[in-house]
């Protein structure tokens, strides 16, 4: 036989040992001074004999070497390739042709499959799935000449032409590409001594545009991810107009310590030209406590409730009395206490009366308590952020992109595919809010108010403080020259559906039209609760001045 190139010779060899059930490999090739071949030996993939390459006999690999002689020899005839001489015995079993599919030399990710893998991958679709979608437009796994793992390395390979090779490295020349994209984009590489990366922070001009109109409070939490290299992922979360988790600057930390810390909080301030955020939600680190005091000595910093709540089972799990009466003294005192005196009163009773004076964990929760209790921390606005949830909201929004498996080249690349997804949703958001109009229910006039100039999201808010202040009962208590007091009589029902009655307080200026009420709600949502929507209809007020109309 002849063949017009040593290419077309491999490619019918293969088709015949795919048909009889054997993989091929090029055994020795001669060329030329000029680099050109001429003769080439083309035989069984099982053909030679195993050398390890380790001297450990007690644990020797797997080989598929039996020594085969089944091969084809051919060389370079005036242009021709001829065969020489062939081989076809083989000295061990060969496979079905459905089989053949699995040697090395029978496999072949096409270009169509490779454009595919590429794609999905940068939309941030996992491995299972992208070569799931491949066997089943395939018909099945018979109908693919490649495997999972085939598809794997080729993204890994794929993933590393993208952003080159290192880890510093890689990153820096990443967001130089980036800056060169985005006039805004912003980034901070931090390097030890030895020049290894060590910390990152980065952030783009939709952050930035964000924070000049909705930094007033922020959340920072780094216990949501930690990647294969272990550095903690580090975003600052806010909240927008639609309630929305919203991105203000993220960081990559090689530590949890003051320095880093400072590094930090000092790199995305500069980012935000110098204007720093008037509150700031953390978990319970007394790191961060100093470093907050420091970088942002005039920002109120709050402790996250959930993360300390959680710690209760661990801390007085093992007290006798836990489930028969200290937990629900310790949630009554926090979130029933409407004052500071209140608080202090109950969380002194279930001190006394469960001998917990020497708990050194309480004591140092009561020492800090301006921090963390709800009854100290009604002066402050929060836009509905009293915990850290909406670092966690913002977490679960990055779930689908990066995990502790992720490598730090990728990381920044599935990091802008997740906040594309975040910038489509608030777009979709402003569109509806624009286009839909949510009908009044009721018949208040200061809710249709509410509805001209509120986003949806945040209407319905209103709308479910609105049929709240139905169902609560308000009574003037007394009127010191233009400010009168109100109680505010509320029904609550409790998880187990336990009914309890709460007195609420409202403080009403006739003179500035200005409410403060005793209830959490008022400075932690940015929209009025019922209990001062209830004293407006009282003094017949049927528009709020402009400072309680959220931009």
């Amino acid at each position: 036989m002849e063949f017009a190139t040593d290419h077309e010779l491999m490619a019918y060899y293969k088709r015949y040992a795919k048909q009889q059930g054997f993989g091929v490999i090029t055994q020795r090739t001669k060329r030329e001074a000029d680099g050109r071949v001429r003769y080439l030996t083309i035989g069984c993939a099982r053909g030679g004999k195993y050398q390890p390459s380790h001297s450990n006999i007690s644990r020797p690999r797997p080989t598929i070497k039996t020594d085969c002689k089944a091969r084809i020899n051919a060389h370079l005839v005036k242009g021709t390739w001829e065969l020489t001489s062939v081989e076809l015995a083989h000295n061990h079993d060969t496979v079905s042709p459905q089989k053949s599919r699995f040697f090395r030399s029978h496999k072949n990710l096409d270009e169509y499959s490779q454009r595919m893998l590429d794609l999905n991958d940068r939309a941030g679709i996992r491995i299972n799935k992208n070569f799931g979608a491949l066997v089943v437009e395939a018909g099945g796994f018979k109908n693919l000449d490649f495997q999972k793992k085939d598809c794997r390395n080729f993204i890994n390979k794929a993933r590393k032409l993208r952003l080159g090779k290192g880890g510093g490295e890689t990153l820096t020349e990443y967001f130089k590409r980036m800056r060169s994209q985005n006039d805004g984009f912003v980034y901070m590489i931090d390097v030890d001594e030895d020049l290894r990366l060590r910390n990152v922070f980065w952030a783009d001009a939709c952050s930035q545009a964000a924070y000049e109109y909705f930094g007033d409070v922020i959340t920072f939490d780094t216990t949501y991810l930690t990647n294969r290299y272990g550095m903690p992922f580090a975003p600052f979360v806010g909240v927008n107009h639609h309630g929305q988790s919203i991105l203000l600057g993220a960081g990559l930390l090689s530590s949890e310590d003051t320095s880093t810390f400072v590094w930090l909080f000092e790199a995305w301030l500069e980012c935000m030209n110098g204007r720093a955020p008037k509150a700031i939600i953390t978990d319970q680190d007394r790191a961060m406590k100093g470093v907050v005091a420091m970088v942002f000595p005039n920002t109120r910093h709050r402790y996250c409730l959930w993360h300390i709540m959680r710690k209760l089972p661990e801390k007085l799990g093992s007290h006798a009395a836990f489930n028969a009466g200290l937990k629900t003294a310790i949630q009554s005192a926090l979130y029933d206490s409407q004052t500071c005196a209140e608080f202090e009163m109950k969380w002194g009773q279930f001190i006394q009366k469960y001998d917990l004076s020497d708990n050194a964990w309480l004591t140092g929760l009561y020492n800090e308590r301006s921090l963390w209790v709800p009854a100290y921390l009604k002066g402050v606005f929060w836009a509905g952020m009293s915990t850290t949830q909406r670092s966690e909201s913002m977490n679960a929004f990055f779930d689908g992109f990066v995990h502790s498996g992720t490598t730090l080249k990728e990381f920044v690349d599935q990091f802008d595919n997740a906040l594309r997804k975040k910038v489509e949703v608030e777009t979709t958001a402003d569109f509806n809010s624009a286009n839909q109009t949510i009908l009044c229910s009721s018949a208040f006039r200061i809710e249709k108010q509410f509805q001209a100039v509120y986003t949806s999201a945040k209407f319905k808010e209103v709308q479910k403080e609105v049929w709240g202040m139905i169902l609560s009962n308000c009574i003037l208590i007394c009127k010191e020259g233009c400010i009168s007091t109100y109680d505010v009589l509320d029904e609550i029902t409790t998880d187990d559906d336990h009914v309890k009655s709460v007195k609420y307080i409202v403080y009403f200026n006739e003179e500035e039209v200005d409410l403060k009420c005793t209830c959490a709600l008022f400075e932690m949502r940015g929209v009025l609760c019922k209990h001062a929507l209830n004293v407006c209809q009282m003094n017949k007020i049927h528009a709020l001045p402009e400072k309680y109309i959220l931009d």
